[in-house]
């Protein structure tokens, strides 16, 4: 910052002991001092707010692109889901859509909307993984109880 030297600090010594004398000298350097440490600690409160603030828009940044991904792999998953839950041949897919076409002409109801099918699919998915999960803690206590028996 500044490159003052000790001779400076010297010839700034002798000046200020002429002009203000050997009474006034100490109070006029006790307060230029209190001045530099105000000074300095306002500088240091300002660096650390500049740094806490460029933080936090990192830490935004950051975020926002992990929002992102999550949104990008979500809707993935999500796409994922209804292929699986209503599979069409790609050979089927022109026919499927003329049927649909015709089905929509005769006035029967529609196919529900993707959001209802993904419900149903997950819904189906989970009465599937709790039924496997009761099988396996069924068989786990039989054995346990066999365990058991034995001993």
């Amino acid at each position: 910052m500044f490159d003052i030297g000790f001779l400076e600090l010297l010839v700034i010594g002798v000046v200020g002991l002429l002009v203000l004398g050997p009474e006034r000298l100490p109070r006029a350097a006790r307060t230029a001092g209190l001045w530099l440490g105000k000074i300095k600690r306002s500088v240091s409160n300002m660096q650390r707010e500049i740094n806490s603030q460029l933080e936090a828009e990192e830490l935004r940044q950051k975020l926002k692109e992990q929002q992102a991904k999550l949104d990008e792999s979500l809707n993935k998953a999500k796409r994922d889901v209804e292929s699986i839950a209503e599979p069409t041949p790609p050979s089927q897919g022109k026919k499927q859509e003329a049927s649909d076409k015709a089905a929509a002409e005769t006035a029967e109801p529609a196919s529900p909307p993707p959001a209802s099918r993904l419900d149903t699919a997950l819904a189906s998915a989970r009465v599937a993984g709790n039924a496997a999960t009761s099988e396996n803690n069924a068989s786990s206590d039989s054995d346990k109880d066999k365990d058991a028996a034995s001993r």
